[in-house]
C-alpha cells in the first residue's frame, strides 16, 4: 500500500505567539519538522505535501496553499488539486507533536487491518472524541471531500465513509496553548 503525508501547516499560531509549525521541536527541528522525519522513517520515499506554510527545516517540501478558513475548508481545497497518488494521506496537524516512528508504524498497520482495501477516513477515537486529524484519508474519498460544502471538521469527516480504532496514546494530544507547550517540553 502507497502511503503520503498531508501536513497542516496554515494556522496562524495566535495562542502560542508564532505559528505552530515552526517551533522549535525539543528533539530538534521544527515541529512540522519533527512530523515528516518521523513520517520519513517509516515511509522513506513515500510523497509528502504541506497545506499551508512552509517548513524552516524542509523549505524544499511542496506546499499548497490554505484559504485560512480553518482545516475542513483547508482540506476541501486540497482534495481539489491534483497530488501525487497513493492509496492513504496520513492527514495530521503541525501541533500533534508527540508521534514517533514506532507509533506512527503501529497506527498504520491497525489501520490496514480495520480497512484493507483502504476505503475509509480512519480516525482514533481517544478521550471520548474522534480523531480525524492524525488519521488515514483514503485517496478514494478525495472526489467526495473536494465535493463538500461542510465547514466543520468534524461534520466533514463524519460525513465521509469512516471507520473508528480506539487509540489511548499520547500523540493523539495537540499542544494548543504555552502552557501545554511547557508541559510538553518538560516531559520529552
Amino acid at each position: 500500500m502507497k502511503v503520503g503525508m498531508l501536513l497542516l501547516s496554515g494556522g496562524s499560531g495566535s495562542r502560542m505567539g508564532a505559528a505552530k509549525h515552526a517551533l522549535d521541536h525539543p528533539k530538534g527541528g521544527s515541529w512540522g519538522g519533527h512530523l515528516v522525519r518521523v513520517f520519513q522513517s517509516v515511509f522513506p520515499s513515500s510523497p509528502v505535501l504541506l497545506l499551508g506554510e512552509p517548513l524552516p527545516d524542509h523549505p524544499d517540501l511542496p506546499s499548497l496553499d490554505d484559504p485560512r478558513e480553518g482545516p475542513a475548508v483547508a482540506l476541501r481545497a486540497w482534495a481539489a488539486e491534483e497530488v501525487p497518488e497513493v492509496d492513504r494521506w496520513w492527514v495530521v496537524a503541525c501541533d500533534q507533536v508527540r508521534w514517533t516512528r514506532d507509533l506512527l508504524a503501529d497506527w498504520l498497520a491497525r489501520c490496514e487491518a480495520a480497512d484493507p482495501s483502504a476505503r475509509h477516513w480512519m480516525m482514533a477515537h481517544h478521550g471520548g472524541h474522534l480523531q480525524p486529524l492524525g488519521g488515514w484519508l483514503s485517496s478514494s474519498l478525495r472526489p467526495a471531500l473536494a465535493a463538500s460544502t461542510e465547514r466543520s471538521l468534524m461534520a466533514l469527516a463524519t460525513a465521509l465513509p469512516h471507520l473508528v480504532v480506539p487509540s489511548d496514546g499520547a500523540e493523539w494530544v495537540d499542544v494548543d496553548t504555552p502552557h501545554e507547550r511547557r508541559e510538553f517540553e518538560r516531559g520529552t
